[in-house]
């Protein structure tokens, strides 16, 4: 190394190579990105945001490295229209508010031999910070020191610089009436099969002349079982239980697996894939729309999707947990733990929206996803849950309650009193209940966790985003 260089808000240096590297390091956790920008200080595309949900562009790439986030650039990939690129950071919703508390922050471009460093100083309300930007000026690329912070956060970031950050438009009112939301296999399946009464064989009255028969003794028999074609040999696995179920789109394959039968394409949890059969192709979408990034990144809520699209068969499973199927026809949305959510056709939309009343605590969180519009959706739950049918007052554990009507109202009832016990830690344990009210219906798991756990993420990343004030199960 030449030496290391500090510069100073507004300074800039010649870029000391066409490939380097932009490293930040902040004492409160942070989202790094990169804003491709042309002449006009403009992206062409939302593809022109480099960040953890789509970590690559032209000549542009993110990483973590756990405790530094890591941006690389190479000017000499870069499209002819790309003139900038911004490096900023915004604090991501699990500590300080904004950067007047969450301590320095610094970002180091290196490369042909040098080391430039700035620590951006005087910084109050603001929630996120363009760090440095590598520019051209007549075709010579340089390198500036920034320090422009923005209260509004990666929002009012990305807004800045032309990225569209929409809420999808409001499903119409629900009319006044019990939703019509149908799982086509009802909790818990019915079993269809009638048993079979024997009838007893007449017999005669017992003399010397007729004397009672002597009992028929059946001896055991092996179990039946039956094999595939081809296969040499014998197993309770292949009987028709075990078999693979028929039919287009959605369907439960036993009670934790979900069979899609696929001729178009599906959205699915990215990660829940445990086998298929065909010519499929697997496209990751993150957490599925660009608004939705945003709000995930902002609240910790979300579903780490994939596309499916092909024709074949496709087994989805997570955890292990058991599946249901939900059909929705457009007259009423479905809350839902985005931990719970498994797959869903296409023409289901979703958003991620806060929970009215719950401030506070467990699986409902304050953010869940809402899905409206008509189709099927699988979600999972830990264990055979309950659905219970709000006609009265109804109250679930928030950890345990999976999803419910959107249409229901939601409040935090307090059921400990507040006093000195409180203060030194005893509870029943049961201090907060979510309160549903309405017409409509509220699944609720016999588990206090979501599948993959209280804090653990599945399937998709590895903080994972439901629960808790701001995040917690399911994520990015």
């Amino acid at each position: 190394m030449v030496g290391v260089v500090s510069l100073s808000p507004g300074e800039n240096r010649p870029l000391p190579a066409s490939a380097v590297t932009v490293s930040v390091r902040s004492a409160s956790p942070v989202n790094t990105s990169a804003i491709l920008l042309t002449d006009a200080g403009r992206v062409r595309s939302d593809a022109d945001l480099v960040f953890y949900n789509q970590p690559s562009g032209p000549g542009v790439a993110y990483r973590s490295q756990g405790s530094v986030d890591l941006v690389t650039v190479d000017t000499a990939a870069l499209p002819r229209e790309i003139t900038t690129v911004v490096v900023a950071a915004s604090l991501d919703g699990t500590g300080p508010t904004t950067f007047a508390t969450a301590g320095a922050i610094t970002a180091t471009l290196t490369g042909g031999g040098e080391e430039l460093t700035f620590t951006p100083t005087n910084l109050t309300s603001e929630a996120a910070v363009v760090c440095m930007e590598i520019y051209r000026r007549n075709d010579i690329w340089k390198v500036r020191a920034v320090g422009q912070g923005y209260d509004s956060g990666l929002v009012g970031l990305v807004t800045a610089f032309g990225i569209e950050v929409e809420d999808d438009p409001a499903p119409p009112a629900a009319p006044d009436e019990p939703p019509r939301m149908t799982d086509p296999q009802p909790w818990p399946p019915t079993n269809t099969v009638a048993p079979q009464v024997q009838t007893p064989p007449p017999t005669s009255p017992v003399t010397p002349d007729h004397p009672a028969p002597r009992p028929h003794v059946t001896q055991p028999r092996p179990p039946v079982t039956t094999q595939p074609a081809g296969a040499h040999m014998h197993s309770d696995l292949f009987a028709p239980d075990h078999a693979e179920v028929n039919g287009l789109g959605i369907q439960k394959q036993g009670s934790k697996m979900c069979r899609v039968g696929l001729d178009g394409e599906i959205m699915a949890r990215a990660g829940s894939m445990v086998a298929y059969q065909g010519d499929l192709r697997f496209e990751a979408l993150g957490s599925g729309g660009f608004g939705r990034m945003m709000r995930q990144a902002m609240t910790g809520e979300g579903v780490p999707l994939m596309k499916v699209s092909g024709r074949g068969d496709l087994f989805l499973a997570n955890a292990a947990s058991e599946v249901h199927l939900i059909d929705l026809d457009g007259t009423d949305g479905l809350t839902i733990n985005g931990a719970n959510v498994l797959a869903f056709d296409p023409t289901l939309s979703y958003d991620v929206k806060r929970v009215q009343g719950a401030g506070a605590l467990g699986n409902a969180g304050m953010f869940n996803c809402v899905f409206t519009g008509r189709g099927r959706i699988a979600i999972t739950t830990d264990g055979s849950p309950v659905v219970l049918n709000v006609d009265a007052a109804t109250y679930a554990d928030p950890q345990a309650a999976v999803a419910w009507s959107s249409s229901l109202r939601t409040s935090i009832k307090t059921n400990d009193s507040f006093n000195l016990g409180t203060l030194i830690g005893r509870s029943t344990g049961e201090r907060f209940t979510l309160a549903f009210s309405g017409q409509g219906f509220v699944v609720v798991q016999p588990s206090e966790l979501p599948p993959g756990g209280f804090i653990g993420g599945t399937g998709g990343g590895g903080d994972a985003g439901v629960g808790g004030m701001l995040g917690g199960f399911l994520g990015r």
